[in-house]
């Protein structure tokens, strides 16, 4: 495949770079956040009494509040903008993280999630809205490395609960510790964030979006439906790594839990480091090659987690796995916000939902099938779904109808931030 040759790009204004710092740190405090939820769960089942089996399924209320959140953050963001609706749901998000370290049964404990789930997929859409705006004005790929400050806010929130339980505090105390810092990052990198654009938008006849016709909805339609198909093929494949990569090594390869916990850690470091680098390569080659080669990869990956006979090959699969899924799911992300600009948040809401309904969908897929054919032929399926995507790779890279506004220039207040 012909490398794409890199636009030029239209110099970067202070407020874009100011906004783009402050997208990282929306990302950053977000990963925070559920961490602390992470670490808290073994303290939460047991102050509650429930059982796993009720505890699964009260998680399964957790996301689907997530999927709502996300769909009523979608319309929210056309009326006030995602600036508007990343405050919001980021304040209703540090204050729901602490609800569940105080239920004390399976009601209150399912109501406190549901609050929880809606707050985190509310505040999951408006930021990748947010982060495709930035990049947009950017003009080059920046998305990946955002979901990698995601990753970078989730081990520290781990570290921090960590510390804080290490240290004898409470872990409602230790959930609170990590809710105030992300609030206090929450405030400041809000206020960063880009206003609503108030140009209007053109298709490419120069009629306004809204009198583009049914064929150009169709098209968007079809395009939507893909990257949804995708993104939850994508981030099922993902949640299988999240979920059983150190059980698999504890079954299939006799090894200890403390051992175990190195495949899931590979596979977070390998996810990290890949996203902090590929946006280079999607720059250089564009969104296509890496879903392509990115799922290719990581098919690689999970059939060496699945022939290899040793741990050491085995963590190197988690490695491969890991670096090749890093920067698809943001690719289809930005592509999903550009189809069309004028409804970019209901389409990212849509596409981030199957992309979450994927991740949370993926585990128990997996664990009906392994339960016919064992853990280790039951990867067969996300190596299956990350060839599907290496086939339809190209659809991330067809061109859209519309065609944006030009970006602001610094003076314009399509970019202002709040002021002092």
């Amino acid at each position: 495949m012909s490398p794409s040759a890199p636009a030029t790009a239209a110099p970067v204004s202070a407020r874009l770079r100011r906004a783009r710092f402050g997208v990282f740190g929306i990302f950053f405090v977000v990963g925070l956040g559920m961490a602390a939820w992470l670490v808290s769960i073994p303290a939460v089942q047991q102050r509650t009494g429930v059982s796993h089996a009720t505890l699964g399924l009260l998680l399964l209320v957790l996301g689907a509040g997530g999927v709502i959140g996300m769909q009523i953050a979608g319309y929210a963001i056309t009326r006030w903008g995602s600036k508007v609706v990343t405050g919001a749901a980021l304040a209703l998000y540090v204050l729901a993280v602490n609800l569940p370290v105080h239920t004390t049964g399976t009601v209150t404990l399912g109501l406190a999630l549901l609050i929880f789930g809606l707050a985190n997929g509310a505040v999951d859409v408006s930021m990748n809205d947010q982060a495709v705006i930035v990049e947009r004005g950017y003009g080059r790929p920046i998305m990946s490395a955002f979901h990698a400050f995601w990753s970078v806010g989730g081990a520290t929130g781990a570290l921090i609960g960590a510390a804080a339980l290490g240290l004898g505090y409470p872990v409602s105390a230790a959930v609170l510790i990590a809710s105030i810092a992300a609030a206090i990052g929450g405030v400041v990198c809000v206020r960063l964030l880009l206003a609503p654009e108030p140009a209007p938008l053109e298709v490419a006849s120069g009629r306004s979006a809204e009198s583009a016709g049914p064929a150009r909805d169709g098209s968007v339609r079809r395009r939507v439906i893909g990257f949804g198909v995708l993104a939850f093929l994508l981030m099922l494949a993902e949640g299988v790594a999240n979920d059983w990569s150190a059980l698999h090594a504890v079954e299939h390869l006799d090894q200890p839990t403390s051992a175990a916990a190195l495949a899931y850690a590979t596979f977070a470091v390998a996810m990290t480091v890949g996203r902090l680098t590929v946006d280079r390569i999607a720059g250089r080659f564009g969104p296509a090659f890496v879903v392509r080669y990115g799922s290719l990869a990581a098919a690689v990956g999970i059939g060496v987690v699945m022939v290899s006979p040793a741990f050491g090959l085995t963590l190197v699969g988690w490695a491969v796995f890991g670096l090749g899924l890093a920067g698809v799911v943001p690719q289809l992300f930005t592509a999903a916000g550009n189809i069309s600009a004028t409804h970019q948040s209901i389409i990212l809401s849509r596409v981030v939902g199957a992309g979450y309904v994927g991740q949370l969908a993926g585990p128990a897929l997996v664990g009906v099938v392994a339960g016919w054919v064992g853990l280790n032929l039951a990867f067969a399926l996300p190596l299956i779904f990350c060839v599907v995507a290496v086939i339809v790779a190209p659809i991330v890279s067809r061109p859209t109808d519309v065609v944006e506004a030009p970006a602001a220039e610094p003076a314009e207040p399509s970019y202002e931030t709040d002021r002092a």
